[in-house]
């Protein structure tokens, strides 16, 4: 089994990735840029700026996702997860409102709301012109999604819950 959760800034992916895959006894594949600015010690939005630029920063990242995906038996919490693992039993994208993911990013990341808000935006754009340009995929184009859930009226668990109760109709029915 292999689900794939996909959402933009402050979605919840990672939050809610973790709890399915510990509920269902799955590994985590949860690389993204935050985290290779941080193992690089660089600024995120510098990263993000020298991806633009540079293309093998997106392919590397996502070779290894796919990668560590085909082991099967996971959880992939990242944004391109669902377009670049194919094998994927079941894709699942997070919507929320911009307020909701700001006040969620200022909170984890201990920044100003607005300061969030702004950080967010940036963020935002700069990945859907990157993923349109290198894979032509427009993240904000969900047909490929077997399930779109609003986690600003879901918690965490709640929507783990769905998740996990997707996934297991989707085994019992041996999908895919």
């Amino acid at each position: 089994m292999i689900i794939c959760i996909s959402g933009l800034s402050g979605s919840g992916k990672n939050t809610v990735g973790e709890i399915v895959a510990k509920k269902l006894g799955l590994a985590e594949v949860k690389l993204s840029f935050k985290d290779e600015a941080e193992r690089m010690n660089v600024d995120l939005m510098k990263l993000q700026r020298e991806a633009t630029k540079d293309e093998s920063y997106d392919r590397e990242l996502d070779k290894e996702i796919v990668r560590r995906a085909k082991k099967g038996n996971c959880v992939v919490m990242t944004w391109l997860g669902p377009w670049v693992v194919k094998n994927a039993n079941l894709r699942v994208w997070l919507n929320v409102s911009e307020k909701e993911r700001a006040k969620r990013v200022a909170k984890r990341d201990k920044m100003t709301f607005r300061k969030a808000l702004g950080h967010i935006r940036k963020r935002d754009e700069n990945n859907r012109r990157r993923y349109k340009r290198y894979y032509g995929i427009d993240i904000m184009d969900h047909g490929i999604f077997d399930l779109e859930i609003n986690s600003d009226v879901f918690n965490p668990q709640q929507i783990a819950g769905i998740i996990i109760k997707a996934a297991e109709a989707e085994r019992a029915a041996g999908k895919r």
